[in-house]
């Protein structure tokens, strides 16, 4: 009897053992399979695309560097090479053009190029963009290996790509992940493609290539406490970068429009007063802060604390966007502003100027004082304010507001002080004193006041809550 029990025991035992290696062997094999089917196969693209990337080594002049106790080698004598720094770049042509970094060439007295062969040429720059971080390089050679220009359009978020340059100078390193975000901004002229590929000093200038064996991108920068790779990295998208080069080979440098403003994303609180709000976290538009004595704005009627809502059609997202879309419109464009001004849409035409040749903002002299007349209904947002003189109208091109002359209260606040000129509140103009005195007359006093403040050149918009 207990053998038989303990047969049928072995029994149940071996089929489950059996079963047991059939899923073991199943699992081994899925992953694998999966495995297969997830990575592509990256050597014929590798073979194809790795003859056009370069190392780029460069050197600067040497400044005269006294020996001291913790230098050990003597100074080098001043005027001559030593290294600078190693980058990355890759071929865009067979007679020699080369794209790169304009960081990876910044301040190089001579420029190294040395191609996978290990030939080695002296390159000359023929120029740089500092706005895109793009450098466009030229080596005396012929019949070179060149680059494949994609389509960025087609980049999908998740899609392979892979990284070819020089890591800590060691040349011909590849490295391979994914499409993480498209149109990434960091608060620069462009909008990046994120990736997880492995990149680090040394990779700057080199392409970011598709599995379809195209450059989509110029890797640029990463994001890391600590200098190396921790898995965020940005590339210029490859059609800005080419937009660029093109300009950089015709003329040796880039034409931007510039209008003459100093622009911000739209203030929350300014959003929801004019309605500007795109769903619940976004806004539109951008807020213009400041506007350049002289400039195309000025000339055209722009003012502090005008909302840039289009240019020429073109909706506005934010002052990146906005940004962005006036540098790609050549110097001596008229282009069409819509422009929100206290909740009134207004119609501005501006002649762009050349933004590399714009000139500072004059620095504003100090309003003479004037004498202090206090307003009882601003009193509740703890404000009392006085007329502007005729000079201190000239000095600010304001052709109405008044100056606050003392802060209490909510006014104080939220950080107003006398000297600053209230231009609106909400969706009105201000004239003077006694026009203010009789928008406030009208305006709930436990409710915060929306008001537009012009310091020095500077616009902003505040809510002042009441005085309780």
């Amino acid at each position: 009897m207990f053998a038989r029990v303990s047969l049928r025991h072995d029994s149940v035992r071996i089929r489950f053992l059996a079963l047991a290696l059939v899923l073991f062997a199943f699992a081994a094999l899925a992953p694998a399979a999966a495995h297969s089917q997830a990575f592509p196969d990256f050597v014929e693209l590798i073979e194809k695309v790795a003859p056009a990337v370069v190392n780029i080594r460069t050197t600067e002049r040497a400044t005269e560097m006294p020996r001291t106790p913790f230098r050990r080698r003597a100074p080098v004598p001043p005027g001559e090479d030593v290294p600078r720094g190693e980058g990355s770049g890759f071929i865009l042509s067979a007679d020699g053009y080369v794209l790169t970094n304009a960081h990876v060439v910044d301040g190089a007295s001579e420029v190294l190029v040395t191609l996978v062969d290990k030939r080695e040429f002296k390159a000359m720059i023929i120029g740089t963009d500092e706005r895109t971080d793009v450098a466009l390089l030229k080596i005396e050679a012929s019949g070179l290996p060149a680059v494949k220009i994609g389509d960025v359009s087609k980049l999908r978020v998740g899609e392979w790509v892979l990284a070819i340059g020089s890591p800590f100078g060691l040349d011909s390193t590849v490295t391979a992940g994914i499409v993480s975000a498209k149109q990434r901004e960091t608060g620069s002229d462009i909008a990046f493609i994120q990736t997880d590929v492995a990149v680090n000093p040394g990779n700057s200038g080199g392409p970011l290539i598709s599995t379809r064996g195209e450059v989509v991108g110029v890797n640029s920068q990463i994001l890391s406490p600590v200098g190396s790779y921790i898995g965020i990295s940005f590339a210029i998208p490859i059609d800005e970068a080419m937009r660029v080069v093109d300009q950089l080979r015709s003329s040796g440098r880039v034409v931007r429009g510039y209008l003459g403003i100093q622009p911000t994303d739209v203030p929350r609180e300014l959003a929801e007063e004019y309605g500007l709000t795109v769903g619940k976290t976004r806004t539109r538009g951008a807020f213009v802060r400041q506007v350049v004595p002289g400039g195309p704005a000025e000339k055209a009627g722009v003012q502090p604390g005008d909302v840039v809502l289009s240019v020429s059609g073109h909706q506005v997202e934010g002052a990146v966007d906005l940004r962005r879309t006036l540098g790609a419109f050549k110097p001596g464009t008229v282009v069409a502003l819509q422009i929100n001004r206290r909740g009134k849409v207004i119609d501005i035409k501006a002649n762009l100027a050349d933004l590399g040749q714009q000139t500072a903002s004059a620095e504003r002299p100090e309003p003479a004082p004037t004498e202090p007349r206090a307003t009882g209904n601003a009193k509740a947002w703890g404000l009392t304010v006085a007329n502007l003189t005729e000079a201190e109208r000239q000095a600010l091109r304001a052709s109405g507001g008044v100056k606050v002359t003392a802060v209490a209260a909510g006014a104080e606040m939220v950080g107003l002080r006398p000297g600053d000129v209230i231009l609106g509140v909400g969706t009105s103009d201000v004239v003077d004193a006694k026009q203010f005195e009789a928008v406030l007359a009208k305006f709930d006093k436990t409710r915060p006041l929306p008001v537009t403040v012009l310091r020095g050149d500077w616009a902003q918009f505040l809510r002042i809550p009441a005085t309780k």
